[in-house]
């Protein structure tokens, strides 16, 4: 799942190449990721792409009207790539629409400046959770609205009193998107190996240093991972971050720091890994599949 620092290594992509560019056509091959109606998306035709950016894991794309007399002087291309989500950025689009309800994997195709231009937002696998929204104000998608603070805006102190709030897994509370948004399952490996600190940690339970070193990490991580990604090519992206990576989608490979052995926990249709020597005291953490996780 594209995470923070892909998004904004995207959001940076595109940016760079398609602002100020017109948008002379969207074609839609997937109804179903369209989850806004009003206004519908054949209003960007015409329009110039504004920015891009991000926010938490969305990618943001503004346009402006060129009709000073447009009663939507801006709207909001929101795009959710969830966990197989991707974009592809082109020259040479076809101009031809991609088939509506084809069994390949593009969803939403804009064209943007010249003739072959614009990119693609695909998806991947069986699971259909890509979702795209057209809005006038950022507020009218609700996942938006409820998102906590950014990853990398949060002050040390605000941090703590997020985590003083509640007993729940350290783990389960820096990817919660309405707690902190912008980390998830890859990150917070990361994350909480570099800090040596166990998934099952309690986060209310945590000293003052942990938090310290915690915030620190945090910004290290997520910053480290976007000077990787920065000027990559966007089919590059995916590569650079299994690179960068340390312990997550390492089960069974030696941990970087001490040697041990990466180890994994699943639960349902995920799993998350960790070293035991680094981050839980040596013990290995109990791994029963379709079950609740275990301390």
């Amino acid at each position: 799942m594209p995470e923070l620092p892909e998004v904004q290594a995207i959001a940076d992509y595109v940016d760079g190449r398609a602002a100020g560019l017109p948008i002379r056509r969207v074609d839609v091959a997937s109804l179903a990721v369209l989850k806004t109606a009003d206004p519908p998306y054949t209003a960007l035709t015409g329009r110039i792409v504004e920015s891009v950016g991000r926010v938490g894991k969305y990618l943001v794309i503004t346009t402006a009207a060129t009709d000073p007399g447009d009663v939507d002087p801006r709207l909001h291309l929101i795009i959710h790539l969830s966990r197989a989500g991707w974009l592809r950025w082109s020259d040479n689009l076809s101009p031809a629409p991609p088939r509506p309800g084809g069994k390949g994997p593009i969803a939403l195709r804009v064209h943007c400046g010249l003739p072959g231009e614009g990119f693609d937002v695909t998806e991947a696998g069986t699971q259909k959770r890509l979702a795209v929204w057209l809005v006038r104000d950022l507020d009218e998608v609700e996942r938006i609205k409820t998102l906590g603070p950014d990853a990398l805006a949060l002050s040390r102190d605000e941090l703590a009193a997020l985590l003083g709030k509640t007993s729940a897994r350290i783990k389960t509370v820096i990817t919660d998107q309405r707690t902190i948004s912008g980390i998830g399952n890859a990150y917070s490996d990361e994350i909480l190996h570099t800090a040596k600190l166990s998934p099952f940690a309690t986060a209310k339970g945590l000293s003052a240093t942990q938090i310290d070193e915690l915030y620190a990490v945090i910004h290290d991580v997520l910053e480290g991972a976007i000077g990787r990604l920065e000027g990559q090519e966007v089919a590059r992206l995916k590569g650079e971050k299994r690179s960068g990576l340390r312990v997550h989608a390492r089960t069974g490979l030696p941990c970087p720091v001490c040697g041990d052995t990466v180890r994994e926990v699943s639960f349902t249709d995920r799993s998350f890994q960790y070293c035991p020597t680094c981050q839980t005291g040596g013990k290995v953490l109990a791994d029963r599949r379709m079950s609740r996780l275990l301390k």
